[in-house]
């Protein structure tokens, strides 16, 4: 008798996944893809995104904000939001649009080690880094750098580097041309 009173305690428990979503300060609405996500968990949309949308209110739109969502029974849900990721500090540190298709070789931008620090900084509120040492986290930032092909530098000229910048986004747009051109020949050949 008492196995069944536990059986039935076991049935009611729901454990849904978290979500995880990158969603853009201050922009989300409940149109696809993340209207269709939160629908499928139950979640009302439009609250959802009211929600999200008063909770960035002080970020610059557009931001992509890393976000963890946990559904109860009940339809209710946790909304967890982390800083930007690191990707996104050091594209606006570096000034650059993109980071390098070949790191190796190519150098998309610079930063400084104090940009470095800065940033390692601001990801050590997460709760992601809670009980990392700033060492690792730092680490962490300058591996990124490298894989986006970022230089990580002493000292920056600023004349230098705004030359640099020109040149890099001149090659960028070339590099985006051949890129649609080569797509349009397989479209013409297909």
């Amino acid at each position: 008798m008492a196995s069944r009173g536990a059986r039935k305690a076991a049935e009611k428990v729901i454990h849904t996944t978290p979500l995880f979503v990158w969603i853009q300060a201050g922009l989300a609405n409940p149109g696809p893809p993340l209207g269709p996500q939160l629908g499928q968990r139950g979640i009302n949309i439009a609250q959802f995104c009211k929600e999200f949308n008063d909770k960035t209110s002080k970020h610059k739109k557009g931001i992509p904000i890393p976000c963890m969502i946990k559904v109860n029974p009940d339809r209710s849900y946790k909304l967890e939001m982390s800083n930007p990721p690191i990707t996104y500090f050091l594209r606006q540190a570096a000034g650059a649009e993109r980071g390098s298709a070949n790191p190796d070789k190519e150098v998309a931008g610079m930063v400084t080690v104090k940009h470095v620090y800065e940033i390692a900084k601001i990801k050590s509120q997460d709760a992601y880094y809670e009980n990392v040492p700033m060492e690792k986290i730092f680490q962490e930032v300058v591996v990124r750098a490298l894989q986006m092909g970022v230089k990580i530098v002493h000292k920056l000229d600023g004349k230098e580097y705004a030359e640099f910048l020109e040149k890099r986004r001149l090659e960028v747009e070339e590099e985006l041309k051949k890129l649609e051109e080569e797509r349009q020949a397989r479209l013409l050949r297909a």
